[in-house]
């Protein structure tokens, strides 16, 4: 073996070894006292936002809340108190720069600063990707992209400020692979998953910390919720069954619960549930064979209908969706402010 490639080895070891460190000392001594933190959540007032508000409020956060619909807020905000927190909630659209501006400013007017945003706010459009349309994959992009950047610029100047700050980005497995019927969702996902990771990169030096989160699927009951091209029962169908049936789809609580572990410690990247992990590892290490496996499984979901109707899910019901095969999702719905309003 040369010198050269003696040398260069050498160099990769201790550059692994120096990431490693680093990343052990971080996760130790870095650990965040909840108690008393300013915490925003974007889509805060249904579902996995309600979820890790609930769990913030119990290790003594202050907690920020925003969305779009303002009697799922009025909701959320209520049940919050009733469980003892200090809860501000705002209505707002974080597609719009302007109202994110305005609302970190309301946040940081209201509590002083803002310590730890959730960027959690999103959508998702389930049919064939012949049924969907441009405004689609434009809707995507705005919520799962652009919304994550407007409130992260937002935010950072202060943090900055304080030499501290933790940001939470709530990606998918679908950032990670993509899966058929999700395309507007999936593409959307790997762009927050790449602007994460970039973010993580350059803000560690200002003592930001940058979270990358990638859930499967979990029963947070907002699959009523979806936005349904195509065959609307039968794609609703599979994709409400396979939201809601255990082993497939993951406790919204203790997703919930991980989320705000990964705060506390700041780690890199944090991927829920067993099927998720599976699912990234194979197809990081074999690519073309589980993209070709994902192509198999496009052929057993329900074909195109060249319709271009759009419906929700609620609006997509069947035989099988609801049933005994969606009740965990259902009881999850209830739960999680999921049956109030439209959109968080």
């Amino acid at each position: 073996m040369s010198t050269r490639t003696n040398n260069s080895l050498m160099i990769t070891a201790a550059g692994l070894a120096l990431g490693l460190g680093a990343r052990w000392i971080f996760n130790h001594t870095g650990r965040y006292d909840l108690r008393g933190k300013v915490t925003l959540i974007t889509g805060g007032s249904r579902g996995l936002g309600l979820l890790i508000a609930r769990q913030l409020v119990d290790e003594g956060a202050r907690v920020a809340i925003c969305a779009r619909d303002e009697e799922e807020l009025r909701s959320a905000r209520r049940e919050l108190i009733e469980r003892g927190g200090d809860i501000l909630a705002i209505q707002c659209d974080v597609t719009d720069r302007d109202q994110v501006v305005e609302t970190v400013g309301m946040v940081t007017e209201h509590f002083g600063r803002v310590d730890v945003l959730v960027n959690n706010a999103g959508v998702i459009q389930v049919g064939p990707m012949e049924d969907m349309e441009i405004e689609d994959y434009e809707e995507a992009m705005n919520i799962h992209f652009w919304a994550p950047l407007h409130t992260t610029l937002a935010v950072i100047p202060q943090m900055k400020e304080r030499g501290e700050g933790r940001i939470i980005n709530i990606a998918s497995i679908g950032g990670k692979v993509s899966v058929p019927h999700l395309l507007p969702y999936s593409a959307s996902k790997f762009a927050l998953v790449g602007l994460s990771e970039g973010l993580r990169a350059e803000l560690a030096k200002d003592g930001i910390s940058v979270t990358t989160v990638c859930p499967g699927l979990m029963r947070t009951g907002s699959h009523g919720h979806a936005e349904v091209r195509g065959d609307h029962r039968d794609e609703f169908a599979w994709f409400s069954v396979a939201a809601s049936f255990p082993g497939v789809s993951m406790s919204a609580e203790r997703a919930a619960a991980q989320v705000v572990g990964a705060i506390r410690s700041g780690e890199a990247e944090l991927v829920l549930s067993s099927p998720a992990k599976l699912l990234a590892k194979l197809h990081a290490l074999y690519p073309a064979q589980m993209t070709d496996a994902l192509g198999i499984i496009n052929r057993l979901l329900p074909a195109a209908t060249g319709s271009g109707v759009k419906k929700r899910g609620s609006q997509s019901r069947s035989e099988i969706s609801p049933s005994i095969l969606t009740s965990l999702g259902d009881k999850a719905a209830e739960k999680n402010n999921e049956l109030v309003g439209s959109r968080a």
